[in-house]
């Protein structure tokens, strides 16, 4: 067996196809839509959103994966200037900084327990307004509607890189379409073969893996139905997304951040300004929901926060999209866990997943990369095994 399978075509696919590919197995990425890329797709035309706000943060290790290989490509951090226009919700009031005492627990370089929830700890330590204020901020990296249940050591290492300074976050120029284009030309220069439109199914798999291992990297719940495993099922996060174009007006906000409730709105041609047309801005937002709760409840949240931060919006949209995101956002760690209790990549039989809710560590898309790149080392392993000898009356058995 010299043959490597991937099923997925996104960024945890790709990482995986790159470094199996790099180490010399022969290796084929199958993707079912058209299009690279899975939830780091970039819409076309003259409005380039990505699948809700996005961001690159450089001190994972995904940041030196990129660059070494050339796939970074050129990224944007935020002006000076527009810096200065990043905006808080409190108390129904629009405020130019947050509460000291929430920024003082993000500074907490200690470890939080696992075994407890965010919004438990934090109060013990800075106080119950620092604590709500603080889960509420974390919606912006978490997509979830109460991020102070979840676990205070997964809650407390996002805040404290969300709230890093110099910040941590970057925006890919041309938004995650340039990463994807890149990782999958140095894929095809590796001999990767990349079949899109092709869609693997349950008949199709034990074929598969006749020829090698196969590294699912699809959403958690596809990988579910494709091996018929009930057990690959984790929490994730339900968010609202409102994506806009605005004729651009001098004051609008660069960031408009809820405290009073998770919520984020982003102005993201403010660090890359080719997002839209000259002119105009590319404004995305997220509104966390909690399970059960309509759209309409967060597409409300969002134009009350638009009202604060963007006077006038209505009447300068050139562009709209609203959608609803649930469980495409990442794991989220109830408290108790950790990463290490997600679903586990190696699945046996030569099954391999990889994904943003699988059993690796990261913030937002370094879940992905980790993972991909696990799935990758280890179905290289199974490729260098020594087949067992043959018992007695049997035919060769396949490593």
């Amino acid at each position: 067996m010299q043959h490597i399978h991937v099923v997925g075509g996104g960024i945890a696919g790709l990482a995986a196809a790159v470094t199996a590919a790099e180490s010399g197995a022969a290796v084929t990425l199958y993707e079912a839509h058209r299009t690279l890329g899975g939830r780091a797709r970039t819409a076309g035309g003259a409005h380039l959103a990505n699948e809700g706000p996005h961001a690159l943060y450089n001190g994972g290790p995904h940041w030196a994966w990129l660059r070494r290989r050339g796939l970074l490509g050129p990224v944007a951090s935020v002006p000076p200037l527009e810096g200065t226009r990043f905006r808080f919700r409190r108390r129904g009031r629009l405020r130019r900084v947050p509460p000291l005492a929430m920024l003082r627990l993000a500074r907490h370089r200690g470890p939080a327990p696992a075994g407890t929830d965010f919004l438990g700890w934090a109060t013990r330590r800075a106080g119950e307004e620092a604590a709500r204020t603080a889960a509420h901020y974390m919606g912006v990296a978490l997509f979830h509607h109460d991020p102070g249940a979840l676990s205070a050591a997964f809650v407390q290492e996002r805040l404290r890189r969300a709230t890093a300074l110099p910040p941590e976050a970057h925006y890919p120029v041309g938004g995650w379409a340039g990463i994807v284009g890149r990782t999958a030309d140095h894929a095809r220069n590796l001999g990767v073969r990349i079949e899109t439109g092709a869609r693997v199914d349950a008949a199709a798999l034990p074929g598969l893996t006749r020829t090698g291992p196969v590294i699912v990297a699809t959403h958690l719940a596809a990988a579910r139905a494709l091996l018929d495993d009930p057990s690959l099922t984790w929490d994730s996060g339900r968010a609202a997304l409102i994506d806009l174009a605005l004729r651009s007006r001098r004051g609008d906000a660069f960031i408009v951040s809820d405290l009073d409730a998770p919520g984020w709105i982003e102005r993201f041609t403010a660090p890359d300004p080719g997002l839209a047309p000259a002119g105009e801005e590319l404004v995305q937002g997220q509104i966390p929901l909690a399970p059960g709760a309509p759209r309409a409840e967060g597409t409300r949240r969002a134009e009350e926060l638009l009202d604060l931060g963007f006077p006038g919006w209505r009447d300068r949209v050139t562009w709209r999209s609203d959608a609803l995101s649930s469980g495409r956002t990442g794991a989220v760690d109830p408290p108790g866990t950790t990463w290490r209790d997600r679903p586990a990549i190696d699945r046996g039989d030569g099954i391999l997943l990889a994904g943003d809710q699988v059993a690796a560590p990261g913030l937002l898309s370094e879940v992905s990369f980790n993972s991909g790149i696990e799935a990758a080392v280890l179905a290289l392993g199974r490729l260098r095994r020594p087949a067992r000898p043959a018992a007695a009356g049997a035919g060769t058995e396949e490593p």
